[in-house]
């Protein structure tokens, strides 16, 4: 079997898997997309918060 043989059945396989695989809804995956950037916002958000807030505090007890 040739390498060129040997890559058509690799995607043929690939292919059948694919049709096999149970994809989400548009709606869900956008629904899931907005809850992960949301919690990803309100994470950098609190520590961001928390670097200012230690930044604050070094540099007026060690920095004075």
């Amino acid at each position: 079997m040739t390498i060129t043989q040997k890559i058509n059945i690799f995607f043929k396989e690939v292919w059948v898997e694919m049709k096999r695989v149970s994809w989400l809804s548009q709606k869900d995956v956008l629904r899931y997309t907005l809850i992960v950037l949301g919690f990803t916002i309100i994470a950098a958000a609190f520590l961001g918060g928390l670097d200012y807030i230690f930044t604050t505090i070094i540099k007026i007890f060690v920095l004075k």
